[in-house]
């Protein structure tokens, strides 16, 4: 993860209190890969722009893909090769944060949160102790000894359970996260390099030596969400709007090589 933070101890929250706002809430998982990142972006835009409001979303991708941070260098990063022999495809995203294997047993969820209601996201490390600290007390009440390592994972037993991005605007941020619970760490051998810039706490170990799954289930995984961030009843289909702006979006930006190979 980038930003030039240093890692630190948050604060640990051993029980949750009340979330403060209603959220819009939404499990819309798009087939295409790239139609999942721009519906994140279509979030936040709609957001910042006075179309929306504070959000939260999860999905899952039903096939693999690669997805990179902002700023990151491709080749640097992924296993080009090796994706294009299995046709795995390579996108990139707005927020910054590392390369990630996305795909099936690989949850995700969105927040898109408004600065003015979330006093707790003043500044970006005070946003990931308020998301993570959520989540990780989320999971504690359901039987996982989760907790918040380096700038924005969250780890048990010393092994990566979810890595998380943000993309900061003037009213509102996009925070997006991954929740690993059937996802096999050799795919992540097979499609990305081994990073150069770890968290300490990761040590010298390769992706099969540092992440791990979750001992739940789907379903459970889910309810954690909802239970971290005052989940509703869920809508499970993007409107007719948003699909006609998810494929602009996706044919001006997220599938367009000049986007992809930028860097």
């Amino acid at each position: 993860m980038g930003f030039g933070l240093k890692e630190g101890a948050c604060a640990v929250a051993h029980a949750l209190e009340p979330w403060p706002v209603p959220m819009r809430t939404l499990d819309v998982s798009f087939a295409k890969p790239a139609e999942n990142l721009a519906y994140d972006e279509l979030l936040l835009n709609d957001a910042e722009e006075g179309r929306g409001t504070d959000t939260l979303r999860i999905w899952e991708s039903p096939v693999p893909f690669v997805v990179l941070g902002v700023s990151q260098v491709l080749r640097e990063h992924v296993r080009v090769d090796a994706c294009e022999r299995d046709g795995v495809r390579i996108l990139r995203r707005t927020s910054a944060g590392g390369c990630v294997l996305q795909g099936p047993g690989c949850l995700n969820f969105t927040l898109v949160l408004s600065h003015e209601r979330f006093p707790q996201i003043a500044t970006i490390r005070g946003s990931y102790c308020f998301v993570l600290g959520r989540l990780a007390a989320a999971l504690r009440a359901r039987g996982v000894n989760a907790s918040h390592k380096g700038i924005s994972d969250l780890a048990v037993g010393g092994k990566k359970i979810s890595g998380n991005a943000q993309r900061r605007r003037k009213l509102f941020i996009l925070h997006h996260g991954t929740l690993l619970y059937a996802m096999d760490p050799e795919l992540m051998e097979r499609y990305l390099t081994e990073p150069s810039d770890r968290p300490q706490y990761r040590g010298n170990r390769t992706h099969r030596g540092f992440v791990k799954c979750l001992p739940l289930d789907v379903n459970d995984a889910r309810a954690v969400f909802a239970e971290a961030f005052g989940g509703a009843r869920p809508q499970t289909r993007a409107g007719k709007d948003e699909i006609e702006q998810v494929r602009e979006l996706v044919n001006d930006r997220f599938s367009s090589p000049s986007w992809v190979n930028r860097r």
